[in-house]
Parts: structure tokens; sequence; C-alpha cells
């Protein structure tokens, strides 16, 4: 380690408050992850007790006495099953709901920053020596700062459960037209007939709205979405009112921002396919979709990404546009080209053998496996 690192846990109840410093280091990072900013740390505090968070926090130190935000990594203290019942530290706070696991690094100090991030909770007696990571980039300049850092610490990283992630990663040049084409490939003709067949149906729009818009448009999203499978099945998020809460804190925390954005494809005036997503310093995560599945027949979930698409390159597409697609997700649904190598990783710090999570892990992925042979 080179520069002055000092890091130092912040309370939730605090950090929320320091929205400011986190998006100007997110300026600056390595990679963006709207997962770590203050305002999916005040949501995900409805679902998980303060002394269950640990928001480790990385400072330079500067000229005068004075520090700069360098990192920012928060960390869910948790033990069951999962973990084979050993204590943990996951990233992100909620899996189910997040798609990044990786912390918030000034790319100038990225390597210094995370070593320290890692020493400091092998220092701490009251800190579990093992990090879940399930949706951890397997590729990457923050996958190689991360690596590098577990090697420094004499950790152990052992990745399982491996997919590849849809992303947007625009070139130089691109337009929808020329995107499209080369993300889609042959598929191409085909994909747009299916798309123009809406036009068909009736009258067809697109709509995208940021902030107070797009906040005032989430209760459509949840209808859209209880009227489908999730709502027959009790898991819709309008059933679910603990998880209502969070989406809403959620939702309010980035649209103060004008971070939130809700894209919809609309039919005849009513929405067919709804898409909400949140953003930070350039990068877009993808977090839920939403569709009316008695269209089925017009494909509303691929031709909304496309609409989405189309709509990005008639203006400034983001730099980094995640889909958020997990495991189980087949990558051809969507209709963006780049692909991004991810898995559940285990690290277990400070030590090259395998601990009770990495074994609980594996064991979990035999079983998938195996169910997976049963029903085929």
């Amino acid at each position: 380690m080179n520069a002055t690192i000092v890091v130092r846990r912040i309370r939730p109840a605090d950090y929320v408050e320091r929205g400011a410093a986190f998006t100007e280091l997110s300026l600056r990072a390595l990679a963006a992850n709207p997962h770590m900013a203050p305002a999916a740390i005040a949501a995900a505090r409805l679902l998980i007790p303060d002394d269950r968070i640990i928001v480790l926090a990385a400072w330079q130190s500067e000229a005068l006495g004075s520090e700069r935000l360098a990192g920012l990594w928060a960390l869910h203290r948790k033990r069951d099953w999962r973990s084979g019942f050993a204590p943990v530290l996951v990233a992100p706070l909620l899996p189910l709901y997040e798609v990044s696991s990786i912390p918030v690094l000034d790319r100038d100090l990225a390597n210094d920053v995370a070593e320290a991030m890692l020493r400091h909770i092998l220092a701490s007696s009251d800190l579990p020596k093992t990090l879940a990571l399930p949706l951890l980039p397997l590729e990457g300049a923050s996958h190689a700062v991360l690596t590098e850092a577990f090697r420094s610490t004499g950790s152990r990283l052992a990745s399982h459960e491996r997919w590849s992630r849809p992303m947007l990663l625009p070139e130089v040049g691109d337009d929808a037209e020329r995107y499209l084409r080369r993300a889609l490939g042959q598929s191409y003709k085909k994909r747009m007939q299916q798309f123009r067949t809406l036009t068909k149906a009736g009258e067809a729009a697109f709509r995208r709205e940021r902030g107070e818009a797009a906040q005032n448009s989430f209760d459509a999203f949840l209808a859209l979405e209880a009227a489908g499978w999730k709502g027959e099945a009790g898991t819709a998020i309008a059933q679910l009112p603990r998880d209502t809460a969070y989406f809403r804190q959620l939702v309010a925390g980035f649209a103060a921002q004008d971070a939130l954005q809700v894209d919809s494809l609309r039919l005849d005036g009513e929405p067919i396919a709804m898409g909400l997503l949140i953003e930070s310093a350039g990068t877009r995560h993808f977090l839920k979709i939403a569709y009316d599945e008695s269209q089925s027949r017009l494909s509303p979930g691929r031709a909304l990404t496309i609409a989405m698409l189309q709509a990005d390159f008639a203006g400034t597409p983001p730099v980094v546009f995640d889909s958020g697609a997990g495991d189980s997700v087949d990558a051809g649904t969507y209709v963006w080209g780049e692909r991004r190598e991810m898995g559940h990783a285990i690290v277990t710090l400070g030590s090259h053998g395998p601990g009770l999570p990495e074994l609980a892990a594996h064991a979990r992925q035999r079983l998938r496996r195996l169910r997976k042979r049963l029903k085929g």
C-alpha cells in the first residue's frame, strides 16, 4: 500500500446524510454501483436492522488534515442456511433486489483502498472473516483490483454458479440500428418484425419518465406486476408489505436525486411492459421488469428493451447499462449485445482453506444441478 488510507465504519443512520460525498466519489470511481448509495442503504434499513449493516468508508488523507472519501462498501452481517450457519458479510445488502456486489473505489487509489478495507475486516474482532458476494463480476477492472487485494491479504476466492449477464457498452459511432444489428446478429430481421407488430395491434407508444414523474408511475408498475404470475404466486412486490415499503423508500430516494427512471411501453394508452431503473455516474441498473402476460404474443418484455435502447441512442446513452440479469435468466431474452461474466463468490479472508460458507455454496450448486437433471 502506498497512499495514506484510513478505513472507518459509518453508522447507517449517519451515512444516509452523505449523499454529496458519495456522488463525488462515484464520478471518479473505477466503477459505479448505485446499490452502495445512501439512498439504497436508507431503503435497506427498512428490511435490515442497523446493527447488521456494516458501512466501510475509506478516506484519503489530504493537506491540512482534510480527508476525501476514497471508497465505500456496504455489507450485511448475516448467518443462515446459505452460509452453512457460519457468519458472513454479504454484498450487496439485498441480493434479491440489487444487482452488484462491488465496492465503489476511487480509480486512482483502487488497489490501496480495496486492500485497506480487507485488512480492516481482518483486524476487527467483531466482524466475520468470510465475504459472500453473490453478484460479483468475474472480469473487468473491479474484479482485477479485488483479486489482487485478495491475493495480497492471503485470502481465498472461490466462485461458482457462473453466468453471462447482458450489458450495453456502446461503441463510438453507434446508433440504435447499428447497435441492434450487431447485437441481434442473424435474428435482427425477425426481432424487428416482431417489434413492428405492435403498431398493427393498436396505438403503440414508448414513455420515459424520470425523477418525480417516475416516482408517480411506480404504482402502475406494482399493479402491472401483480396482475401476472407473481400475483398468482403471492410474490409480487405489492403483496409483500415490507418489500413494498422498501421499494417506495428506494424510489423516493433516487427520484429526489433525478437518478430514478421508469420506462413503459403502452398499447392504446395502457402499459403492457414497464421497467424500473436506477443510476449513478453514468451507470444504469435495470432493477425490475413487469409486463402484461395477456399480450405475450407481442413479446412485450423484449419489445420494451428494444424501445429503451432506441430511446437511449436518440439521446445520450449510459456509459454502462447493466441488465441486472441473474443466473436463472436466459441472456437471449434481452437485446443488449455485450456480456459480462458473473458469479457467486465466497472469499475466505486471510486463509487459503475453504470454510463452511464455501462448502454450503458448493452443496447448493450440486442440489441445483440435480434438480435440473431430474426435471430435464
